[in-house]
């Protein structure tokens, strides 16, 4: 029973409230008049709110560590990087090499600007992020950020030593260091990628012993704690263990945390394991499966305390989660039953199979790094990567809380384990999801098997396994499939190709983003805004990127007045990067009324052109968003 406040709205407390559902990070505690509140970290949220590194002077609970500021001034900063379509590498959605019409992405580059370039495009709209990052055994990183610290640098700034030079903790390297690069690494990554979540979107963490502590913390500040959902523990190994210093460790984490825990189902089903249904050994008439069992329930803290007759008179006391008229009810229809035990009368009553069952919290059936080994020597022939996960446990994740159309990000990708297991579930269900994988082309060691197999960077192995299990699910019958309702194309198969793209610099020179700094001796050299290297196709995934356009949205090449068009998302886009464009081909684009129309600043064929181009969209289509680049 809850107590009447008595008294007016708290607006402090409602403001703290709102402030923490746009930044978990900024509510801490403090302590007064001897009772411990939630309030604001003011320089936390000046930090949110600023473009530059903001000191704060003010103990407080809170999880922090070394650069922890500029951490969240990476994550906020902006970059003028763009994706670049790499159609030679691309494979088309039935699998034809060299096909762009694929709606999964692969993306190389670094996975903190290249999340950053998707925030816009993609907010609020992946259902499901994995990631298996770096799990911080001591080895240099390959995720080094700018702000990453030196041995020295990090000395001084973490107060190791004291005023006389005396070291203040030992070993400190291993004890400190390390978890700070790692911290500075992730922070920025996860913070941007819960943008990109929906709101009932779901977010899965590998991670192991080493780190999964500091994850914990930095996915409360970041998700709120209130929205972690639960650790699995996954059996990763069986057998072995022989090179264990104390205990043979089996398993790794996987951290399930939600964008908003109030937007999800109550439970996650998943297929019946034949352990699963051997339970259910009882049929209905009408085909219901189910099992007798005991309705008695000690140790309840509030169990209702019932009193029955037996059949043979003897009165039984239970105590029950339901109520007295609920078993009497049963009993009647037959769904309760008095069962004769040796100490007297017991009750049961029917259980149900659902239509799955909820997944337990340990994880012994999904695949394990032996199987994960198999499944890629199945595909490649040989061993190439280590440490994969099995496209078994990656399926599973994906079955909890994707369906239908759900778009799924892994941007720790490695050998492409979440795109394989995205192509066997919609195999097998019939659904439409769409991948986007994200990798660093992280090189090979020379004398690995993988660099002699002909692959150079880790992008190669992930974008060869796409390709293989693609032709592997089609062969095996995934390609016709009887899809559910929902689907449109009853007659489609599956998606097993991928659009490439790469990270590289802007497509525009200096000056299209400083021109106040362009002097006017360099007016002449850079009369065109855009890098000579660059592709019409280029330019139009950064517009795409710009205007919040989804990368997999089909792309049609027309020709208008001997111009090449673009023509994005059925028309939401239409863009035409052509020199000399003429009225004709701006009157062509304007009468098909695209919601966006960009062209770039130099394609007027002439003044003339110029000058009619926004009475042109004016008379044919004055709704029409006009950009130039």
């Amino acid at each position: 029973m809850e107590t009447l406040k008595m008294h007016s709205l708290d607006g402090v407390q409602r403001n703290i409230e709102l402030i923490g559902k746009l930044f978990p990070n900024a509510i801490t505690e403090v302590k007064r008049d001897g009772k411990v509140e939630h309030a604001i970290d003011f320089d936390v949220l000046r930090q949110e709110l600023s473009d530059s590194i903001v000191e704060g002077r003010e103990e407080r609970y809170q999880f922090t560590w070394p650069d922890k500021k500029k951490a969240m001034l990476a994550a906020n900063a902006p970059i003028t990087a763009t994706l670049r379509p790499v159609v030679a590498d691309s494979v088309g959605k039935d699998g034809t090499p060299s096909g762009f019409d694929s709606e999964n992405l692969y993306i190389e580059g670094d996975n903190l600007e290249v999340l950053k370039l998707l925030q816009e495009t993609y907010l609020g709209k992946v259902k499901m992020i994995y990631i298996d990052p770096p799990y911080n055994t001591g080895n240099d990183f390959v995720y080094e950020d700018d702000f990453a610290q030196s041995a020295a640098d990090y000395m001084d700034n973490s107060g190791q030593y004291d005023e006389e030079g005396n070291r203040l903790v030992s070993n400190p390297e291993s004890n400190g260091r390390f978890h700070t690069d790692w911290l500075n690494m992730i922070y920025p990554r996860l913070k941007i990628a819960k943008n990109l979540l929906t709101d009932d979107g779901v977010i899965f963490i590998s991670i192991n012993d080493q780190e999964v502590v500091n994850t914990r913390k930095i996915s409360d500040e970041i998700l709120g704690a209130d929205n972690f959902i639960a650790s699995l523990i996954w059996q990763q190994r069986k057998g072995g263990g022989n090179d264990s210093r104390y205990i043979a460790v089996d398993h790794e984490y996987i951290l399930i945390y939600s964008k908003n825990t109030n937007n999800l189902s109550d439970r996650w089903y998943i297929s019946q394991t034949e352990e699963y249904l051997k339970r259910y050994k009882e049929v209905e008439n009408d085909g219901r499966r189910y099992y007798w069992d005991t309705l008695v329930r000690n140790g309840l803290q509030n169990p209702i305390v019932i009193t029955l007759t037996a059949p043979d008179g003897t009165s039984v006391t239970i105590n029950s989660q339901k109520s007295k008229e609920t078993v009497i009810k049963g009993l009647k229809e037959g769904t309760v039953r008095f069962t004769k035990t040796a100490n007297g009368w017991s009750l049961h009553h029917k259980v149900y199979m659902k239509n799955g069952q909820v997944l337990r919290s340990i994880l012994t059936e999904y695949g394990n790094n032996r199987s994960s080994g198999l499944e890629l020597m199945d595909l490649f022939g040989k061993t190439i990567f280590d440490y994969s996960k099995p496209s078994t446990l990656l399926k599973l994740l994906c079955q909890l809380n994707t369906k239908n159309d759900d778009i799924i990000l892994d941007f720790f990708s490695g050998s492409a384990t979440t795109a394989h297991a995205v192509m066997k579930l919609n195999a097998e269900d019939g659904g439409h999801r769409k991948f986007i994988m994200v990798q660093l082309p992280e090189k090979t060691d020379e004398k690995s098997k993988a660099y002699k197999a002909g692959y150079k960077n880790i992008c190669e192995i992930g974008k060869e396994r796409i390709r293989r299990a693609g032709k592997q699910i089609l062969s095996a019958g995934g390609g016709q499939l009887s899809f559910s309702e929902t689907q449109p194309d009853q007659s489609a198969p599956i998606d097993i190709g991928f659009r490439c793209l790469r990270l590289d610099s802007s497509n525009m020179e200096n000056v299209y983003y400083t021109p106040e700094e362009t002097q006017q001796q360099d007016l002449f050299s850079l009369v065109d805004n855009v890098k000579s290297d660059r592709t019409p196709e280029d330019l139009l995934f950064q517009v795409m990127l710009d205007l919040g356009v989804l990368l997999s949205s089909p792309i049609e090449v027309k020709e208008i007045a001997g111009k090449k068009v673009f023509n994005v998302a059925d028309g939401f886009l239409l863009a035409c990067f052509d020199h000399d464009v003429t009225e004709e081909t701006v009157k062509a684009i304007a009468q098909m009324k695209p919601y966006y129309a960009v062209f770039r600043d130099s394609s007027m064929a002439n003044d003339s052109v110029a000058t009619n181009f926004d009475q042109i969209f004016e008379t044919y289509s004055p709704e029409t968003v006009r950009k130039v680049l």
